[in-house]
Formats: structure tokens, C-alpha cells, sequence
């Protein structure tokens, strides 16, 4: 990631904290309507604390993009964890894309080009090391 796409989520994200409550509603509700095979992997979680959990790992996680050596081996031990819930290679994909979605409805006209594309990259990079941790052996590793 370039310096500038680290300045861009860490500047966008800083404006989703305050209404983190509510994005992480907007984020599962999209999540699950845009690909409901996941909702099992929740069984019978408590969404307000799933909700809370996944925003303070997503702060962890863009509060450390400028370190990527401490937060990776954190994401492949947490991509790790997420087989036992039956996680699947492709559904990071699917993630991602709700992630963006809740973003651009949280950000508004804050949601640039530039910072989509910055989010984008940051994504892309973390999935692509817990696509490798969790399925070392797969060819989705490769992707």
C-alpha cells in the first residue's frame, strides 16, 4: 500500500467511529442480504457484540497499516480461528464487498474514488495474507 492510501483509510475511518454502531448494523444486514450462505457462521451470536468486536478489529487493523509486520501475524491467527465457523476462501471476497458498500453508505460523498481504491488495496492485502494463513495448500491462496 502506498503511504497516501494508508493517509486515506486511516482519514475515512476515523469518520466512520462515530457512527460504528451503526455501520457495523449496515455492514452485516448487507452482508446477509447479499449473501445470506454466511449467516450459519453467526449461528446464534449476539450481532450488537459482533458488530462491536468486528469495528474494533477493523480500527486495530487500519490503526496498524503503517506496520504491517505487527498486525499480520494477528489477521492469519484470526483467519485461522474463522475455520472453525467454516469460513470459506471466497466468501473474503464477500466480505470485502459489504465492507466497501457499508462504507460508501456511511461516508457519503466523503467516499471518493481515491479512497474506495485505498480501502480496496488495504483489503486486498490483509485477505490475501488470511487467505494464506487459513488455506495454505489452496489455490485460492494464490488469487
Amino acid at each position: 500500500m502506498q503511504d497516501t492510501q494508508i493517509t486515506l483509510v486511516q482519514q475515512s475511518f476515523a469518520k466512520v467511529v462515530p457512527i460504528r454502531d451503526a455501520a457495523a448494523e449496515i455492514f452485516y444486514a448487507d452482508l446477509f442480504e447479499t449473501a445470506p450462505e454466511v449467516r450459519p457462521y453467526f449461528g446464534n451470536a449476539d450481532m450488537t457484540k459482533q458488530g462491536a468486536k468486528l469495528m474494533a478489529t477493523l480500527g486495530a487493523v487500519v490503526n496498524g497499516l503503517r506496520n504491517l509486520t505487527a498486525i499480520v501475524p494477528v489477521a492469519q491467527q484470526l483467519a485461522i480461528r474463522h475455520l472453525d465457523y467454516g469460513v470459506q476462501p471466497e466468501d473474503y471476497a464477500k466480505v470485502g464487498a459489504s465492507l466497501l458498500r457499508t462504507l460508501e453508505k456511511g461516508l457519503g460523498e466523503d467516499f471518493t474514488p481515491a479512497v474506495r481504491d485505498a480501502w480496496t488495496a488495504a483489503y486486498a492485502t490483509l485477505s490475501s495474507v488470511m487467505i494464506e494463513a487459513a488455506y495454505p495448500d489452496s489455490s485460492a491462496a494464490a488469487q
